[in-house]
């Protein structure tokens, strides 16, 4: 056994820090998520099955939306997938977009809310701040790849990228923006504010608002930080925004009028339950 940069070598087997620090934040997110459930009447053994049915489908969105919408710094097209369909398996390589993982994964807990005839919005509400934290935690698996850096700094805080994973063209600059650590403490402040909104609403929540202000909150930050990312997919036509900046604008409008519309009704998890 030895140890690189990015991982551990296990014989043939390769275990990458990125891989190790998302199941982290996924294992971190649904404890917090199970040992609040009860306190809002809901049964805290759904989470680990319920986390398995979120996992496959969120992977498998992640990949289809990196494969719709690749980086220009990778070299990569939709077209070359379309051409090799085996590397659209091929996720070691890198390659997930998180809000074809969001999608995903809440298309996987709709089917085993559906499957256990559980309140879906109670659940999602419960889950909203896990989401945040474990998108705080993961992204830290960014800094171990050396990726998600934005434009070059010279602010303190700016962390130095190897020659080797600097793009194209800022083969000179040496300090980057730390794009992922920007996200990381915004989610992590998103997750603490929906925790204390879900304990002082716990008995007159309006279900679905947390997870809408869960959404809205990572599309207002994935929009910002798109202004300093050098590797984001754009639209052909549209050169001012990335396809990123577009979806973030639908998911955050689309999450505004839900919460302004009043769309979730006001009921408590337990009555909810009752509705079923």
């Amino acid at each position: 056994m030895f140890i690189d940069a990015y991982g551990i070598h296990l014989g043939p087997l390769y275990i990458r820090f990125y891989a190790l620090i998302l199941i982290g934040g996924m294992l971190v997110g649904a404890t917090l998520a199970a040992r609040r459930a009860p306190k809002f009447g809901l049964d805290p053994k759904y989470i680990w099955d319920g986390l398995t049915w979120a996992i496959i489908p969120g992977l498998i969105g992640a990949r289809v939306y990196h494969i719709l919408t690749p980086s220009p710094a990778s070299g990569l097209t939709t077209q070359y997938y379309l051409e090799n369909p085996l590397q659209m398996l091929a996720i070691w390589n890198g390659g997930l977009g998180i809000y074809g993982g969001i999608i995903g994964g809440i298309a996987g807990i709709w089917l085993f809310a559906r499957r256990h005839k559980q309140p879906l919005l109670a659940w999602l509400d419960l889950i909203a701040p896990s989401m945040a934290l474990g998108q705080a935690i993961g992204r830290w698996g960014n800094f171990v790849n050396q990726e998600l850096y934005g434009a070059p700094s010279d602010l303190p805080w700016a962390i130095y990228i190897l020659p080797e994973n600097r793009l194209r063209g800022y083969e000179a600059f040496e300090r980057f923006h730390p794009l992922f650590l920007y996200e990381s403490l915004w989610m992590l402040g998103t997750a603490l504010i929906l925790l204390s909104l879900a304990w002082r609403w716990r008995e007159r929540a309006r279900h679905g608002t947390l997870v809408l202000l869960y959404i809205l909150s990572y599309a207002t930050i994935r929009f910002l930080l798109d202004f300093l990312r050098l590797d984001s997919h754009g639209i052909q036509g549209i050169p001012a925004l990335t396809t990123a900046q577009l979806v973030s604008l639908g998911a955050a409008g689309a999450a505004l009028i839900l919460l302004i519309a009043g769309r979730a009704r006001p009921l408590s998890a337990r009555e909810a339950i009752h509705e079923r």
